[in-house]
């Protein structure tokens, strides 16, 4: 809790370091480091924390790295008898963590104008749910280490707790909506297969399973996002309105499993990194997901023709299930 004075005996951790002038990348690197624990400078090199057992370990684990990088570091524990004082370094922490919070009070302003302006069941309002997520997130992270407890947050709390309140209203609303009924396994063969242009990776995934483990011989077509009427024997995936699409916090390969019947429990990893990489919520947090992803965008930006990207990025799913088969067996 914040209080209007600084205790007598304030005791204060300093990181007095160099670093090599190469690489360049290192100063960045020690730099990010210094931002993510809550240190201030109070010189050019020289950051400061609060002394505790937890800012002390912090400390420690970045002076090693900044030896083991070549610099040269010490870390002190001192009390300020003169030049800087108690309440002037207070107030260095305050105000780097008011800028924090600022910077999650605009992008909570700015998402909340998009929500209001977007169609509450649109790909556009689950990305604002998926960043709201994440600026809860980082608003934690930030609360973490903020020593002092600066003002910035109840403004920044208040925003994204409004933000939230805001999204789940437009979920009640899309929930009690009449839902599109849902397909036996058997109603998915024998149909054609219609998605947004622009194929990414759940419409990747989506058309994998569909010729991998539904029908061998589905046609897929391509349409736009919006305003689409499916003719006779059609089925739209990953569409507003579609027959299988989005539900909840799952995504449509999600939905899809599901839909069919097929409980694969390496279908079912599969369908988990897809979800973190399409909804960028982090739900399951997959150590194989950073790499799928670069894999899924590298294929996308080489490959403009959405027949073109299904068929390239098959035998990554291919290769995927079989990874997650051989770790059961």
């Amino acid at each position: 809790m914040k209080t209007d004075t600084v205790p007598a005996e304030r005791r204060w951790l300093l990181l007095i370091y160099q670093l090599p002038s190469k690489p360049a990348y290192f100063r960045v690197k020690v730099w990010r480091r210094l931002q993510r624990i809550g240190a201030v400078a109070v010189k050019s090199t020289v950051y400061a924390l609060p002394a505790n057992v937890e800012t002390q370990e912090d400390f420690e684990w970045l002076l090693k790295e900044i030896v083991e990088g070549g610099g040269e570091a010490m870390v002190c524990e001192a009390r300020l008898i003169d030049g800087l004082s108690d309440s002037q370094t207070h107030a260095l922490f305050d105000a780097a963590r008011d800028e924090d919070y600022e910077a999650i009070a605009a992008e909570t302003r700015a998402l909340s104008a998009r929500r209001e302006a977007a169609d509450t069941a649109t790909d556009e309002t689950a990305e604002i749910r998926s960043q709201t997520n994440r600026l809860r997130k980082r608003l934690a992270e930030i609360a973490a280490i903020d020593f002092f407890g600066a003002t910035g947050r109840l403004s920044a709390e208040s925003l994204i707790a409004e933000l939230e309140q805001a999204l789940a209203k437009d979920k009640d609303m899309v929930e009690e909506q009449p839902k599109t009924p849902s397909l036996a396994p058997a109603d998915l063969k024998g149909r054609i297969w219609v998605t947004r242009k622009g194929v990414h990776v759940d419409r990747i995934a989506c058309s994998w399973l569909v010729r991998r483990f539904i029908d061998p011989d589905a046609t897929i077509r391509f349409a736009s996002g919006k305003g689409y009427v499916p003719n006779p024997g059609e089925i739209r995936f990953d569409m507003f309105e579609g027959e299988i699409t989005h539900e909840g916090d799952r995504c449509s390969l999600e939905v899809l499993l599901a839909m069919a019947g097929i409980a694969d429990p390496a279908l079912q990893a599969i369908a988990e990194i897809v979800h973190d990489i399409d909804l960028k919520d982090a739900k399951f947090g997959r150590e194989e997901t950073p790499g799928i992803a670069s894999l899924i965008a590298g294929i996308c930006a080489a490959n403009p023709q959405d027949e073109q990207r299904i068929l390239h990025g098959g035998p990554v799913f291919d290769n995927l299930y079989q990874y997650f088969r051989a770790r059961r067996g």
